[in-house]
């Protein structure tokens, strides 16, 4: 996204604000408040169930069932533990506890650090399992982050179609990280055809083992690094559930953001949200100090982003596309008026934008996030007019902030106008589902008429955690209805 990102997807709100976590952990810049909070993100969003309709018209959860024998039918007659272990490159680390007919295995998998070049060196990309049946469909699920917590989510396709699910961890992220020995803080090869690479690889390599149908999804940031995928190797998969994915295809235009946040919800809500933005930089000195307190008794610093006020400031500047990405509608009638005291204000403010992220420790976990977005994804910087006045740090909405000073940064400015170009003209069976009320909509993928089997589907009076459960119940029907044509369910 352009980013309201900084996405803590995983599950993320990124911080740049997008993404979805359960319980609303991390919404902010990646989700949470802990380093635990911030990796339960990565579970984010996608829903447990998908709703289809009954013959009375009642929305029901209905997944596909099971062929007979369920996790213990294997065609071959070897343990599947076995068969995984026997593809080369990949280990398995752990067998753990799982719902009953599933088989969850913690692995990883040795990718190439540069595909181009595998033999510069390699590193092991952690995943997690869910083993159905080699019978079942498989289906790919990222949440464009670590694998964290969350690693045993279950998504909404898996779930809808019975199916085994593998869950990978992003190149940069969690321990999947290609290390220069002489630069260990080099991401030269972090870049979205890298990680598609990954992604290609390791379906082939799996595709030994599971041969039926493949699905792929992801929401947020791992609904952009579905799609990616999609783009290079757009036959690996039989079809892509895409949720809630920002489209920034000019990063020098904005605009759309200001005149999503101009119109979504009532005028109400949206002059009470800017009346309490200037409330806070108002009182910022009680603000500031309720912040600075938090962060020594929790030994957090701001050394990146440079000062306890920057940060603050920086928090108020997104506080419209937090609310809206994860808040919405209900929580309009409990914006905090003038009256309000200063342990009130601060508290709606920090539950909104979930000020924890803006600390280093938080900051340092996302720095491959944020390198994508300075490199080629982009990143949002609103306009903020009714602030005037209140501002002290031009330029501290730029993503440049949120690195290391001194970090080279060379856009590569073509990289999502080709993304852009391949959603319109070729994509194929492709399901993007946004919230009405998610400012990412504000620049969405747009299938055009070159492509096939494509649609985009809104979740009325929704946020940043749509899914095909919460649209309405016809388009749930037809959205349940051609993902299992796809997987031949």
């Amino acid at each position: 996204m352009k980013n309201a990102r900084l996405d803590r997807d995983r599950a993320p709100r990124d911080p740049g604000g997008v993404q979805w976590a359960p319980g609303g952990a991390r919404r902010a810049f990646g989700g949470g408040t802990t380093l635990r909070g911030r990796r339960r993100l990565a579970a984010w969003a996608v829903g447990a169930a998908v709703l289809v309709l009954s013959g009375s018209g009642t929305a029901v959860a209905a997944p596909v069932q099971v062929a007979a024998g369920g996790a213990a039918a294997e065609s071959s007659g070897i343990d599947i533990r076995d068969r995984i272990a026997a593809i080369p490159g990949m280990r398995v680390v752990a067998e753990k506890p799982a719902a009953p007919g599933i088989r969850y295995f913690e692995l990883t998998y040795r990718q190439p650090d540069d595909h181009r070049h595998p033999e510069r060196g390699s590193f092991e990309q952690r995943l997690s399992l869910q083993h159905r049946s080699t019978e079942r469909p498989m289906v790919l699920y990222t949440s464009g982050y670590d694998l964290g917590a969350g690693a045993s989510f279950r998504s909404e396709p898996a779930t809808l179609l019975d199916g085994n699910q593998i869950y990978t961890e992003q190149r940069y992220f969690g321990t999947s990280r290609p290390v220069d020995p002489t630069d260990p803080a080099d991401m030269s090869d972090l870049n979205i055809r890298q990680a598609a690479d990954d992604h290609h690889r390791l379906i082939q390599a799996l595709k030994s083992i599971y041969r039926g149908s493949w699905i792929s999804t992801g929401g947020s940031k791992g609904g952009m690094a579905t799609v990616y995928h999609r783009r290079f190797h757009p036959d690996d998969v039989d079809g892509s559930v895409v949720y809630s994915a920002p489209n920034n295809v000019d990063d020098r235009d904005d605009s759309a953001y200001d005149t999503f946040l101009a119109r979504v919800g009532t005028p109400e809500c949206r002059a009470a949200l800017q009346a309490v933005q200037r409330e806070a930089l108002l009182r910022r000195d009680e603000m500031t100090t309720r912040y600075a307190q938090w962060a020594a008794a929790n030994a957090q610093t701001f050394e990146t982003l440079g000062s306890v006020d920057r940060a603050f400031e920086l928090a108020v500047l997104r506080l419209p596309m937090m609310f809206w990405m994860y808040a919405g509608e209900p929580k309009c009638a409990g914006i905090p008026g003038p009256g309000a005291s200063a342990d009130e204000l601060y508290a709606w403010v920090d539950g909104v934008t979930r000020l924890a992220v803006y600390a280093d420790e938080s900051v340092a976990f996302f720095r491959p996030y944020f390198h994508q977005l300075g490199t080629q994804l982009g990143y949002m910087q609103l306009a903020t007019p009714h602030l005037d006045g209140l501002l002290r740090y031009p330029g501290i909405q730029e993503v440049r902030n949120y690195l290391p000073a001194g970090t080279a940064l060379r856009f590569d400015s073509g990289a999502m106008p080709d993304i852009d170009r391949w959603v319109r003209h070729r994509s194929d069976r492709i399901l993007f589902v946004y919230g009405e009320n998610d400012p990412v909509r504000a620049e969405p993928f747009r299938p055009g008429p070159g492509s096939r089997d494509t649609r985009v589907l809104i979740a009325p009076h929704t946020g940043h955690g749509a899914r095909l459960g919460t649209l309405t119940p016809d388009d749930a029907a037809q959205a349940s209805t051609t993902l299992r044509r796809w997987a031949g369910a």
